[in-house]
């Protein structure tokens, strides 16, 4: 059974993550090619990137057929794409270059110097933002227990991946993180021995202060508590995705929701305000951790 994949237009609001989870979704056990046309896409923000990338390694691993239809590709589209070296990747042997885009990347196994290089020199280190290297460093910190998260619990097979882009215009810098794993609502279920427990309150309990599925003596990074509280500090926006259940934290509230859609991994999406002042304020402000 051949499944044609019809890439749209994705942006990042609610529905274009729909519309890419709704791509994984067409995939079935009956599958033996998949053909993916890019005619009708006339734009992929940093979040279709990751997540197209982890799916082709999904359907490759899967020994299905693939046939990708690069041709149909529109320029716009093609340039970002050579530019962030998903191009280089995956079918041309032309070097990216640097721009707006933070490359995308994929990681079979853990690699935290590699990883925490390509987040202090490539998302960070760009200057797009005005950082004192001790923050710095804290936000690295921060989002790297993203990769060590999934790498630790998420039991994905083909790896983590990542792209990511600034907007002068919007002042915003962007970072997604999606792995094809078992995701957290999964792992928070078998921890706390509630199989049923939906997937939303799942994702509350995991960001609570202090929660953890690690067992024993591992131990792990800053946590999702405090990169929580740093995207509220900075005006930003992080959003997680993983099973049906949605989670929104920016400045103004914290959400856990269901969604009508269903992904078994993880995907995060980061959004922090490129402004100065913020920065400054978030550096200056006294807690229970550095630079919080």
């Amino acid at each position: 059974m051949s499944v044609t994949l019809k890439i749209p237009t994705i942006n990042d609001n609610l529905k274009d993550f729909d519309n890419l989870f709704q791509l994984l979704e067409q995939l079935n056990e009956d599958c033996s090619e998949v053909i993916i046309d890019f005619s009708k896409c006339f734009f992929l923000r940093q979040n279709a990137v990751a997540f197209l990338g982890g799916l082709i390694r999904l359907i490759q691993s899967r020994s299905i057929k693939l046939n990708i239809n690069w041709d149909s590709l529109h320029k716009n589209i093609k340039m970002n794409l050579e530019q962030n070296g998903f191009m280089y990747v995956f079918c041309e042997n032309k070097e990216p270059w640097q721009g707006n885009s933070i490359p995308y990347r994929e990681d079979k196994k853990q690699d935290k110097d590699g990883l925490v290089d390509y987040l202090a020199e490539k998302w960070l280190g760009r200057d797009w933002v005005d950082l004192s290297q001790t923050l710095q460093n804290v936000i690295v910190g921060t989002v790297w227990e993203i990769y060590a998260n999934a790498f630790e619990h998420g039991q994905t097979e083909i790896g983590v991946f990542s792209c990511g882009q600034h907007y002068p215009k919007k002042k915003e810098l962007k970072l997604t993180v999606v792995d094809f794993g078992v995701g957290i609502p999964q792992n928070v279920r078998l921890f706390q021995n509630l199989p049923d427990l939906p997937a939303d309150e799942a994702l509350k309990w995991a960001f609570e202060a202090g929660n953890t599925t690690r067992r024993g003596n591992v131990t792990g990074g800053v946590g999702l508590d405090y990169l929580k509280r740093f995207v509220k500090m900075n005006r930003g926006k992080l959003e997680f995705f993983s099973h049906n259940g949605y989670v929104l934290i920016n400045k103004d509230e914290e959400t856990y929701q269901k969604r009508p859609t269903f992904f078994g991994g993880t995907l995060v999406n980061i959004t922090l305000q490129c402004d100065e002042a913020i920065y400054v304020l978030a550096s200056d402000t006294d807690g229970d951790a550095p630079l919080f």
